[in-house]
């Protein structure tokens, strides 16, 4: 195993050891999948990236490059400003254990790469994290637990940057914190994030890797979604000024109408209610006052009719009589009129039908 490894040090030597930056070791369980970023240097930015497996650089085949970016289980994206392509593969069996090369195809002259070895397991892997996709938002904390079976120094590094060892440190003016309490987990907090501590990182733990990718964002504001009520016209490519705030006015009073509470509702109908009473009563006590008029009326016609002639005499009593007063006082029958006619005074004038006065 030993001369192995130096052979590949050596081959990595010859493929450009400082051209491109990855793991080294990770662990898999079967099933399961795993990301691998590489770093590369800025000339390499528009060359084509690829990932090629076996041990020796020379012989190894390749499975998935930047022209075509997916190859069954395997597939290849690109961050060119990160200057970073990532290779992911899926649903590894023991089969895939093996050795994996990051390459940089570069034409006329041999290729860049780094190795990194890959074991895939029915077991515990010696090294893995919940999610390898880790959001985070400006100025607060993440945590990111790292769980191992193997033994050996703890850290967590940044691709192409520095490690912070336990218990605490600094990356990019970001504090690390490395607590180890729990058993065979070692739990990570990053405070203080800034869009700037975006990128890739990996957990550490006696020679084994894992990488997490950490995207850290402005937090969005908490915002309330209003109803809005959408207009669909047709209009010239230039609408007059007026015409558009005549529409703005439209919905906002469209907005306003359809937003009336029960209360109001309730309130409004109670008025109404109140306006029917009161013109109701009024109506009534008008027809009760027309009919009680009619029949006053009625009454009077009754007595005295419009066609009826008066004739007014002057009675003279030449001799004085005792009965003469009480006589003035008595009631005088009419024929005609059917009733009895009070005298108005002693001398006065006695009221008669015409033609029938006594």
């Amino acid at each position: 195993m030993a001369v192995h490894l130096r052979i590949l040090v050596i081959l990595t030597a010859l493929a450009g050891i400082h051209s491109v930056t990855t793991v080294s070791e990770v662990s898999v369980k079967a099933g399961g999948s795993i990301s691998i970023p590489c770093l590369y240097e800025p000339q390499y930015r528009n060359n084509v990236k690829y990932l090629c497996q076996g041990y020796f650089w020379t012989s190894c085949s390749s499975k998935v490059n930047t022209n075509s970016p997916s190859s069954g289980q395997f597939s290849i994206s690109d961050d060119k400003i990160q200057r970073i392509f990532t290779v992911t593969m899926k649903n590894l069996n023991e089969q895939d254990t093996g050795y994996y090369w990051c390459a940089v195809e570069i034409n006329n002259e041999r290729d860049e790469g780094k190795y990194f070895h890959l074991s895939v397991t029915g077991d515990t892997p010696a090294l893995d994290v919940d999610h390898q996709e880790i959001q985070g938002f400006v100025g607060e904390e993440i945590t990111i637990k790292c769980h191992h079976s193997n033994r050996g120094v703890i850290k967590w590094c940044r691709l192409g940057r520095n490690c912070v060892t336990e218990p605490s440190g600094s990356i990019d003016g970001t504090e690390v914190t490395i607590d180890k309490r729990v058993p065979n987990v070692f739990t990570v907090a990053m405070s203080g994030l800034r869009t700037e501590s975006s990128g890739w990182y990996w957990c550490d733990k006696g020679g084994s890797q894992m990488p997490v990718h950490l995207n850290v964002t402005e937090k969005p504001a908490t915002t309330t979604v209003a109803a809005t009520t959408l207009l669909t016209t047709t209009e010239p490519e230039n609408p007059p000024t007026g015409s558009a705030d005549e529409e703005t006015s439209t919905v906002q009073s469209e907005q306003q109408s359809a937003s009336v509470s029960p209360v109001t509702l309730i309130i409004l109908l109670s008025l109404l209610i109140f306006v029917a009473s009161v013109t109701m009563f009024i109506w009534f006590m008008l027809k009760k006052h027309k009919h009680a008029k009619a029949a006053a009326s009625a009454t009077t016609a009754s007595c005295t009719e419009s066609n009826v002639d008066v004739v007014y005499s002057s009675v003279v009593f030449n001799h004085p009589h005792p009965q003469a007063k009480r006589f003035a006082e008595d009631f005088i029958h009419s024929e005609r009129c059917g009733r009895d006619v009070q005298l108005c005074g002693f001398e006065e004038a006695k009221i008669c039908p015409k033609g029938r006065s006594k």
